[in-house]
């Protein structure tokens, strides 16, 4: 796919030229409808993906496509895949000492083993050609992790390409207490025809599998993650007694918004919320605020912007994020 093949051939351009990941995204939004910043009537991202003719409808269960963005995956995972296998083998030491049960000790090692890697995919440039990066969004029942739902999911491979987006409401089976703020109510989802979390995990899982570069990683990137998205993310798995992938890398934008502040400067954003970023690159709003699908579009545009600002690339950003298992873990030593 040609938006794949700049974004990664950018990513190791020499110093003194534009930055990869911010013309990668450049080169991306031409191929989604929504393609330029200063546009006054930006059309629509791809059609919802789970969810067929809006949230009236019934939703269906549909097989999903591997063969997104005429993506040759067959080939493109030959040499990457084993070059992971040799550097996991040579790093990592299989020896590690658990004090877990047998089925818990392949668990915790193939975690680790991820963990570590992410300095590897920061220094080779084999393994930042398998980063998938994924920006999402959601939206919940309320504030409480432990009784409130995630009741609106929306994501975007930042690749583009054919379904590159999905977007779904979701059955919490209890009341929105908070819908003045996303404009969501629980006649909306609390409906037979709307899906519950453990009846769309499955299919979520079979999404980023079809977007994922064979034997590759996905990071996700989401503004205030790390105190919101991720948690809730969390636990809806645990809930349902999925675990969150190990090669899932995670991301919180709004480190890089405090990290722009900080490098001083006078022009500079007024705060580091979403709305004040997006007022701040002049970047038009396209959907209703607080809306999952919407404020993906706009942290997709966003990102662009501080990544070139900031000067990263991928592999910076890679360094930056955490797993889910580490996530976990730092909170628990905090705690």
């Amino acid at each position: 796919m040609r938006s794949a093949a700049v974004y990664f051939s950018m990513l190791q351009a020499p110093r003194g030229s534009i930055h990869g990941l911010a013309n990668f995204c450049w080169e991306s939004f031409r191929n989604i409808s929504c393609s330029h910043v200063n546009s006054s009537s930006p059309k629509p991202l791809a059609s919802k993906y789970g969810v067929q003719g809006g949230y009236r409808r019934r939703w269906i269960r549909r097989p999903m496509t591997t063969k997104t963005g005429g993506r040759n995956k067959t080939n493109q995972a030959a040499k990457p895949s084993n070059l992971v296998r040799k550097i996991v083998d040579k790093k990592v030491s299989t020896s590690t000492a658990l004090n877990l049960n047998k089925a818990d000790e392949t668990s915790k090692h193939q975690q680790i083993q991820y963990c570590g890697i992410k300095q590897m995919i920061a220094e080779n440039k084999d393994l930042a050609d398998l980063v998938t990066f994924i920006i999402y969004d959601t939206e919940t029942s309320g504030l409480s992790r432990k009784d409130d739902r995630i009741i609106e999911i929306a994501l975007q491979d930042l690749a583009g390409g054919e379904n590159s987006t999905f977007q779904t409401l979701v059955n919490p089976g209890c009341y929105v207490a908070n819908s003045h703020i996303h404009g969501i109510t629980s006649n909306m989802v609390c409906r037979r025809d709307v899906p519950r979390m453990e009846e769309l995990i499955p299919i979520l899982l079979q999404f980023i599998k079809s977007r994922q570069k064979p034997g590759g990683y996905v990071l996700w990137g989401a503004h205030n993650s790390f105190a919101f998205d991720l948690p809730f993310l969390i636990n809806e798995f645990s809930r349902c007694s999925y675990e969150i992938p190990p090669n899932w890398l995670f991301i919180d934008t709004i480190s890089l918004a405090r990290e722009l502040m900080k490098s001083g400067g006078s022009n500079l954003p007024s705060g580091i919320s979403l709305q004040a970023l997006r007022e701040h690159y002049k970047i038009p709003l396209v959907g209703s605020a607080h809306r999952a699908m919407s404020d993906v579009r706009t942290l997709s545009m966003i990102l662009q912007m501080l990544t070139f600002d900031l000067k990263l690339t991928l592999p910076n950003l890679v360094t930056r994020s955490f797993t889910a298992f580490e996530y976990v873990n730092n909170k628990r030593k905090k705690s």
